[in-house]
């Protein structure tokens, strides 16, 4: 006969109640962390070593034999320039506030006029412009589509049978919260195609069935994250790059250019490996930091995960090289983002007007 179990009896000792630490780890992690990461001076004093090493590499690398990459064969005399560069970073609540206004569920696109309008109202009397508000909310979008696609990849057998039922893709983003582009990819993905049968058939949609072109220009006219088309985003960067390397080279000092040293790399490595923005050929110092190279991002420096990662792991092949730098975004940044070895700075210095025409 089976031993009666006392309901008020505690467990024999040694032994725990799996189920309910279970269920108290479960709730624990269920809590959303807060917004960004550590207070960015606990990360500065962590890594002060680590900085003073890179700021050192910097100052030397006129020294170091042979040349380092994109300098000349012939010696280089560096010379001295100063520069005091004013900053105007987002107050972190601040960002962390509008983080929560700006996504929302199945929307992934270029918004509309009254989407804008409401966005505009929010961020009046705020701390952060309309521009910067935008930008955040794409990287949180970039985030959210990365961190979310072995989701996605795990529903495509429902998301194909939905599609063959007939609803369109769109519809399909809105229902379940991944980008309309990566849905479509997943079901052609689904469908047996090859990964370069999708990548040729989205960069030529005229090979496309007629109803499949039809959700290719839907998909695309719906995804700012995933879609194919990125040729107005990209001309903008590169006169952004253009207009900061002018200043440069109108106070005097002496550069290499992103251009020259792909080109330069592709014929002597075969690939571009080490480009930033600009490489200085003289001895720059910003705000007391020395400067060996800049690299300039349209967009705004947001405290965010994914595009904080992709920044360190970019930054960290120049500083590999030439020691410390700078980054400077078109619409600011997050006064708790810190990269280490780089000197964040705004374009507030710049003189923008050819960005407006």
């Amino acid at each position: 006969m089976a031993e009666k179990k006392d309901p008020g009896k505690s467990p024999p000792k040694g032994k725990t109640n799996r189920n309910k630490n279970s269920s108290r780890r479960n709730r624990n992690n269920s809590k959303s962390r807060p917004y960004g990461t550590t207070p960015k001076q606990n990360r500065i004093e962590r890594n002060k070593q680590v900085i003073h090493e890179m700021e050192e590499k910097a100052l030397n690398r006129f020294t170091v034999t042979p040349p380092l990459i994109g300098f000349p064969e012939e010696e280089i005399i560096p010379r001295e320039f100063s520069f005091s560069w004013p900053t105007s970073p987002v107050p972190l609540k601040e960002e962390a506030e509008m983080a929560k206004l700006v996504i929302r569920k199945g929307e992934f696109g270029w918004l509309d006029d009254a989407r804008v309008d409401e966005i505009a109202d929010l961020v009046k009397n705020r701390d952060m412009t309309l521009d910067q508000v935008l930008s955040l909310r794409s990287a949180l979008l970039q985030q959210k589509t990365v961190y979310g696609h072995g989701r996605l990849k795990s529903r495509s057998k429902a998301l194909l049978r939905l599609y063959n039922e007939g609803i369109n893709v769109v519809d399909l983003s809105k229902k379940f919260d991944f980008p309309p582009m990566n849905i479509f990819r997943v079901i052609l993905a689904e469908k047996k195609w090859s990964k370069s049968r999708i990548k040729e058939s989205l960069r030529t949609p005229s090979k496309l069935s007629k109803r499949e072109q039809e959700e290719f220009e839907m998909a695309e006219a719906a995804d700012r994250v995933s879609n194919v088309d990125q040729t107005e985003t990209h001309v903008r960067a590169d006169l952004f790059e253009d207009i900061l390397s002018d200043w440069f080279e109108s106070k005097g000092v002496r550069l290499r250019r992103q251009p020259e040293m792909v080109s330069e790399q592709k014929k002597e490595l075969g690939r571009p490996v080490k480009t930033p923005d600009i490489l200085f050929l003289d001895l720059v110092e910003i705000n007391g930091k020395p400067i060996a190279w800049i690299d300039a991002k349209h967009f705004y420096g947001a405290d965010v995960d994914f595009q904080r990662k992709k920044m360190v792991k970019q930054m960290n092949r120049y500083i590999e090289e030439w020691g410390s730098g700078a980054i400077v975004y078109r619409h600011g940044f997050s006064e708790n983002l810190f990269i280490p070895g780089c000197t964040l700075l705004d374009a507030d210095t710049l003189d923008l007007s050819r960005l407006n025409i």
